[in-house]
């Protein structure tokens, strides 16, 4: 499956050696396809410097597992996202132009109404969902 990352899981699973970590680390021993694309990979970088810089050399050595696109040209994003807030609409647009199956977000607030739907071939899942799913 081709799982398109947040930036909130690259930065969590940088942050703490937890479940976010554990889910990365069974997607990749599954063989899943885990990619991110420049947008959040900043966006991941510029909040553990914020807020954890010691974090820094974690995330590179997970990058490292993953394929890192450049990001979504604005003119390239779907009119079909304007229930998304602006700053996230990159996030979808990307998974869907990288025809990744599965977009994981941990970001309930604005992406928590479109848990377990699907647009543009992409469905969205929070950490657990996915993982419950991987289990089944």
């Amino acid at each position: 499956m081709r799982v398109f990352l947040d930036a909130n899981i690259l930065f969590s699973a940088a942050k703490s050696d937890g479940a976010v970590r554990a889910m990365l680390q069974l997607l990749v021993d599954r063989g899943h396809d885990c990619r991110a694309d420049a947008y959040v990979v900043t966006e991941a970088r510029r909040n553990l410097t914020a807020k954890g810089p010691e974090a820094l050399d974690v995330l590179n050595t997970l990058l490292a597992d993953l394929q890192i696109a450049a990001a979504t040209p604005a003119a390239e994003q779907s009119g079909d996202l304007d229930w998304l807030p602006e700053k996230d609409r990159p996030v979808l647009a990307a998974a869907i132009r990288l025809a990744c199956e599965v977009l994981v977000t941990g970001d309930r607030t604005h992406f928590g109404p479109g848990y377990g739907q699907t647009f543009g071939g992409v469905t969205i899942h929070s950490p657990r969902s996915l993982v419950e799913q991987l289990l089944a």
